[in-house]
């Protein structure tokens, strides 16, 4: 019923217009696909590489002049 409904709208779009809403439905129904195919993906849990990674104080430093003017394009 749904469908059939969509379909009389569709039908008294301008032809012209057809491509957006080609564009539309199209996009949304990858995006439906694209849930799909990630719902069954489990994200690593957080801090799996606790303790092995340390990070040298260096590392908070202020980056030289030089450094951050190339950074900026200068």
């Amino acid at each position: 019923m749904l469908q059939e409904q969509l379909i009389e709208e569709i039908k008294q779009i301008p032809t012209e217009k057809l491509a957006e809403i080609y564009d539309l439905i199209h996009y949304f129904r990858l995006g439906l696909a694209q849930e799909k195919s990630t719902e069954n993906i489990r994200q690593r849990p957080i801090g799996l590489a606790k303790g092995q990674l340390e990070i040298p104080t260096s590392f908070f430093e202020p980056l030289p002049d030089d450094m951050l003017d190339a950074f900026e394009g200068k």
